[in-house]
């Protein structure tokens, strides 16, 4: 006899439940309330009693007069976040409106659409985010619909650092007005500090948003008390109450430990240096999942901040004033400037200060140096090789506002509790006769425990292990992009105490220079292949070539001269990666935006060599994968 208290089982049929998982697992909070919505209008007009009044028939055009659709497509969460506070902001004043991830939107709707807003990052060499990709290549397509009906606008995110700066944005910009939409603002590109581009662009968003939509919200408010009349597609989504800490309010987290997880000397030590560090998040109120990253605020380090100081001869206790907020010049360039990274616009500033003909050329786009210019040097590189006077008030003017930094979680709450762990690589190298460090893995590499750090957690719900614990799970993770499936395997582990009833296999693939000091988490995963927390690992140890340990007990491939990564490995074992993937496994990539090319392009060869070299069907293969949920990448 069942209990009473037991929940009644669903009224659906496998397919349909199957269904659900599908869409449901594309969609983030917003989407999924929005969806609870759309779905309670359906269950309430579909049970209405027989002798109830018919529906009356709506245009396809008169469900979206009268509301604004925001589509983000986001990488880190920067786009996302952005148009979440716009949706806010309109909202506030009365007009209706959605809320959707790029992967989430319907493109069958783009032809009854009215009012369109793009939120859109660019990532690398002017590639979409992943959840942006269909989307995108549906824009440029045959198959994309003329929009003269469409008013619409475009905020583009990126990074200044590479020569396709906010290069989807500006595509799609141009793309909706080749189609015959009409634009209602000029689109809006956005440095790593959104906010300086991205507020005002708010503005005039919700300014163009009340304007064309205020008038159809007040007749929509007129005739609610029809309520059969009230297209379901104007309901606004509800939002769950935001934490009481996030990238604005981050936590003070104490850390709880600091271990460098690298061969540190003697023979054989690794030039590597990686950190293991825990947090605790006790009393934050914060929650994660598997999957997600962990904002960090940090301060950039003091000596190179002083470097900076008597470079220019200025004093750092002189009170600078920006907008509001009057700050000792110190103070500014430890907590509130990028130092550590070189942006074309400061480049650009400083050339013209200097008079400098060398420098005015290179910042020009496309020039063969810049790039490598901003990848490789940092502002005190630029200061002392090309000298030039700057003001206190003219240096924090123009340098770009420090952005705090995101890790991927390596830990799973299951299995830590009200801690969160990371693992970080110590950038620090020699330039000229001095050090260089990256800001936030200086910051994290010099603190002892006992301090407190400024974090928050940002979600990533692209990136989730299946709903399903049956479901296999293949993870390639390279260095430090092992770490969130140290998340993944804990949370299989603390979901399945045994093996009954929980079949999903797990499978990681691994990379590094050296086996005897870079393999990282060596320990947990040896203990995880012995428990069956961890069903099989494949390693690529590319400085070892063949002369590796067979540590997995497979023999590493290969001659000794030659260097053997990831995907080396992904294309060995291609026939039994494609099985997995026949049978349901889910897919997952992590680590840096020219590894998960390369490791894409394994995987396209592997799926093409299934598929008699046929590289289109593999090509189609992923897009699928990738559009079921089954494919995710975090890559950076």
């Amino acid at each position: 006899m069942p209990s009473p208290n037991a929940l009644p089982a669903p009224p659906l049929s496998d397919e349909q439940a199957d269904a659900v998982v599908q869409l449901t697992r594309a969609l983030d909070a917003p989407g999924l309330w929005w969806l609870s919505g759309y779905a309670a209008g359906l269950a309430t007009s579909r049970a209405a009693p027989a002798q109830s009044a018919p529906a009356v028939a709506v245009r396809p055009d008169a469900a979206t007069a009268g509301r604004l659709t925001i589509v983000y497509g986001s990488q880190t969460g920067n786009a996302k976040r952005t148009a979440e506070q716009l949706a806010q902001e309109v909202e506030g004043t009365g007009v209706a409106v959605r809320v959707l991830r790029a992967d989430a939107y319907p493109v069958r709707e783009l032809k009854t659409e009215r009012h369109l807003y793009l939120v859109i990052s660019t990532q690398g060499d002017g590639d979409p985010p992943d959840d942006a990709r269909e989307l995108v290549e549906f824009l440029a397509g045959k198959r994309a619909p003329r929009l003269e009906q469409l008013r619409y606008a475009v905020l583009g995110l990126g990074d200044s650092s590479y020569p396709q700066f906010c290069a989807i944005g500006q595509r799609l910009d141009a793309r909706l007005a080749e189609l015959g939409a009409q634009r209602l603002l000029p689109r809006g590109d956005a440095d790593l500090d959104v906010d300086t581009v991205a507020a005002p662009w708010r503005a005039q968003a919700l300014a163009a948003a009340r304007e064309a939509l205020a008038p159809a919200a007040q007749d929509a408010a007129h005739g609610a008390a029809d309520a059969s009349r009230k297209p379901l597609a104007t309901v606004t989504p509800l939002r769950p109450q935001a934490a009481a800490h996030g990238r604005d309010h981050p936590f003070a987290a104490e850390l709880l430990a600091n271990q460098r997880i690298t061969l540190a000397r003697g023979r054989g030590a690794s030039p590597k240096d990686i950190r293991h560090i825990e947090l605790s998040l006790e009393d934050s109120g914060l929650h994660y999942e598997p999957g997600d990253a962990l904002g960090l605020w940090p301060r950039n380090p003091e000596p190179l901040v002083e470097a900076i100081l008597s470079t220019l001869k200025l004093d750092g206790e002189r009170e600078v004033a920006q907008g509001e907020t009057a700050l000792p010049l110190r103070e500014w360039l430890t907590a509130r400037r990028e130092l550590t990274r070189l942006a074309r616009p400061f480049l650009a500033a400083h050339a013209e200060r200097a008079g400098d003909a060398e420098l005015q050329a290179i910042v020009q786009p496309g020039h063969p140096l810049l790039a490598d210019w901003l990848a490789n040097r940092q502002v005190i590189d630029l200061l002392q090789r090309h000298p030039a006077d700057w003001s206190a008030d003219a240096l924090v003017a123009a340098l770009r506002p420090l952005t705090p930094r995101l890790y991927s979680i390596a830990s799973s709450r299951k299995a830590v509790g009200e801690e969160v762990h990371l693992t970080v690589a110590h950038v620090e190298y020699g330039a000229d006769a001095d050090t260089r460090w990256g800001a936030a893995s200086h910051y994290l590499a010099t603190r002892a425990e006992g301090e407190r750090l400024p974090v928050y957690v940002e979600a990533n719900e692209r990136f989730r292990l299946p709903a399903d614990a049956a479901r296999d799970v293949i993870m390639i993770g390279p260095g430090t992009g092992v770490a969130p499936f140290r998340a993944f395997v804990q949370e299989r582990a603390a979901t399945r105490p045994t093996r009954a009833g929980a079949p999903g296999r797990n499978w990681l693939f691994f990379g590094n220079p050296h086996f005897r000091s870079d393999f990282l988490y060596q320990l947990e995963w040896q203990r995880a292949l012995k428990s069956g927390e961890l069903d099989r690992i494949d390693l690529a140890f590319s400085r070892d070539a063949s002369r590796s340990p067979a540590w997995d007990g497979r023999a590493l491939a290969g001659d000794s001269h030659k260097k053997i990564y990831v995907q080396d490995r992904i294309r060995e074992r291609g026939a039994e990666l494609y099985d997995w993937l026949e049978n349901g496994a889910h897919l997952y990539v992590c680590g840096a935006i020219a590894m998960g090319k390369d490791v894409h392009g394994a995987l396209l060869d592997a799926v093409s060599a299934r598929k008699g070299g046929d590289r289109e069907a593999a090509v189609e293969y992923l897009d699928a994968l990738q559009r079921e949920g089954r494919y995710a990448r975090d890559v950076y």
